[in-house]
Parts: C-alpha cells; structure tokens; sequence
C-alpha cells in the first residue's frame, strides 16, 4: 500500500512539474533561448571558448528542451515506456540539476529560468527544487520495471507525438506573434515609473544587548537605555528591490532621457540589433509611421551603435528618432524585433510583434482610452 501510494505520488508530481515547466516555457520560448545565451556565455569563459559556438542555435535547443520536457511529463503520467522514458529523464535531470547547482555556487546566473518569468527563484532554490524533485525521479527509474502503461504503446507512441507536434506548432506561434501570457514587468497595464520603485521600504530589525539578554527591535535603542547595539539587517529584504531596475534611456550625447520616455502618450519601435532585425514588415511599419506623424510621439529605441541604426533609418525610410537602451532590456521589454509598444504617461497601453503591426485608429483608440 505503502509504494503504491509512493509510486502514485512520483508520477503525479514528475509528470505534473515537468508539464507545468513546459508550459510556462512554451509560452515564452525566446525567454528560454536568453537564458540558454547566458549559460553558454559563461561556459566560455569558464570551461572554454568552443561554448560560443552554440550561442547561434540556442533558440533550437531550447525547443527541443522545453518539447522535451513536455512530451516527458506526459508519458510519466501515462507510465508510457518506462524503461526508457525514466531513462531520459534522469539524463535530463542531472542536466538540469548541475546547471542549477553551478548557477548557485558560482552565482554567475542569477536565475536557472526553470520557470520562465512566471516564478522566480534563487540560485539556490532552483538547485533545492531540483534535488527534491531528483529524488522522485530516481524513485521512478529504480522501480521503473514495476509501473505499467495505462494505455497500449501504440496509443502512448500517438498520445507523446501529437503532443510534440503541438507543442512545437504553439511554440512556433508565440515566436511568430507575442507570448500568451506576459509575465514580465512590461506587460501591457503596468506603469513603468511604479515598477521602479520598490514595492516596500526597509523594514530594519536591530540586534542589541541589556543585561546578558539579546533584545530585537525595529527602533533604535540608546546606550543611555542600557543597550549595546551588536547588528542590523532588513527584514523584508526581497520587497525593497523594483521589479525594473535597469531601464535607462540615453540620447546621442550620453544625455539621460528616461523621464522623457514617460510623458503623454509614446509609440516606441524597438530595434535591438539593426544588423539582425527582421525587416520583411517594413513596409507596414513605415505606413503606420507616415499615417501617425504629428498624432503621436513617436521613437526607435535601440542598443545598435549610431551609425548601424542611422544606416538601418536611412535605408527603410524611418523619419522618428532614435534613442539608446540596454539590448536586455529591450528584449525584455518585447520579444520581437522589430516591435512595436505603445506607453501614455509610463503605462503599457499596447504591444505588437512586427507580424501584427497594428493601424492607426486601434492606435489612437489606445491613447484615448
């Protein structure tokens, strides 16, 4: 009674993390293809330089992990093909465990993305998260011999393809278009200034000494009192911090436009890299442009240096102009790129991938809202 309880809970919980990981993933693919970037930036530096020479294909591996991770957690709840499905994903665990493990005691990624934007977690509890979860996937790949399929190979060889197949179809949608869901600081209601301010001030909690005794107290206690001050720290540590910290518009000359980005109604194109932009919805974009001018401020922010973002207006007739930002943060702010994002006064009012470039009056209907 007691292992098929046991038995139960690990395929239940295995097969509904790595689903529930999948997804928040699949929604979000190029999120997963940023923190892939990373991990291989800083293999190279670490282990050695051949790292860089996945960088290019980080977006595939990606899909095929995140497609992996699904049609895993859906033969787990099947007990489809144990043998080999507990196989794979005990490979794919230590994967994901030294790469959680290295991110927290190197501290050199500060976040595994196992997860998406949807649920942050430290270093350190990603890799405690994966050590759990290790232990229930051992559970299944030591018994593995005793589950069985609760459906014939043939239909569980049916039931794992379709879901890859869709999975791959939607993924392929959320890169085309926007991810369904944002749960990134950008997302569409949010006011930009506000996400810059910490959600809470300090709580500070003083440790002081009377009489042998360790007193703890958030107002400050005076010697004259009796009491000797020994430390300090903040209670609510993790709620003083902004959920932007980094969003910083500058001009050509260096000059520091950040506040200007939040007056009245703006329509931002964000170019990342002019030399990588994708450039066959120009022509809808520089329409918008032209329908829109004298309506609406309207500007290219950019991490590309002048003269490839000068060279980029020029040469698909961009009259606006161009101000510099972060290439995180602008991928951050929208998977796309070119994209398009439309602010009034600081809050998030609309946002386009360059496949849906909107028209003018949904844009107008925005800003008058």
């Amino acid at each position: 009674m007691r292992n098929r309880i046991l038995d139960a809970f690990s395929v239940y919980f295995v097969g509904g993390l790595f689903i529930f990981s999948g997804l928040i993933k699949l929604n979000d693919p190029i999120g997963t293809q940023i923190k892939l970037e990373e991990y291989f930036e800083v293999f190279a530096d670490d282990f050695g330089s051949f790292f860089h020479t996945f960088v290019p294909y980080a977006l595939a591996i990606g899909m095929i992990l995140i497609i992996l991770e699904l049609a895993l957690g859906v033969a787990v709840l099947l007990r489809y093909r144990m043998n080999v499905t507990t196989t794979v994903l005990l490979a794919l665990m230590v994967f994901f465990t030294f790469l959680t493990f290295y991110s927290a005691y190197t501290n050199k990624v500060t976040d595994c993305g196992c997860f998406g934007d949807a649920i942050k977690l430290t270093p350190w509890q990603s890799f405690i998260k994966d050590v759990i979860l290790m232990v229930f996937v051992l559970h299944l790949f030591w018994h593995r011999r005793r589950f069985v399929s609760v459906v014939p190979d043939r239909t569980g060889a049916i039931v794992v393809g379709v879901v890859s197949v869709i999975c791959l179809a939607t993924g392929i949608y959320a890169l085309r278009h926007l991810p369904f869901i944002d749960f990134r600081a950008y997302r569409i209601g949010n006011n930009i200034p506000q996400q810059m301010q910490p959600p809470e001030q300090p709580r500070i909690e003083y440790v002081f000494e009377k009489d042998g005794e360790v007193v703890r107290s958030e107002t400050y206690l005076t010697e004259a009192d009796g009491y000797k001050y020994k430390s300090a720290h903040v209670l609510n540590e993790d709620k003083t911090i902004p959920k932007i910290t980094d969003y910083a518009v500058m001009d050509e000359n260096g000059d520091d436009v950040t506040a200007y980005t939040f007056e009245g109604a703006k329509l931002f194109f964000i170019v990342q890299d002019a030399t990588k932009t994708s450039t066959k919805n120009m022509e809808e974009i520089r329409s918008l442009m032209t329908s829109l001018e004298g309506r609406i401020d309207m500007l290219i922010l950019t991490s590309s240096p002048p003269h490839d973002i000068d060279a980029f207006r020029h040469e698909h007739q961009l009259g606006v102009p161009y101000y510099f930002v972060d290439a995180t943060v602008l991928k951050t702010i929208i998977r796309s790129n070119p994209g398009i994002t439309l602010w009034v006064d600081g809050t998030v009012r609309g946002k386009w991938h360059h496949n849906d470039t909107p028209d003018p009056e949904s844009v107008l209907e925005l800003v008058n809202q």
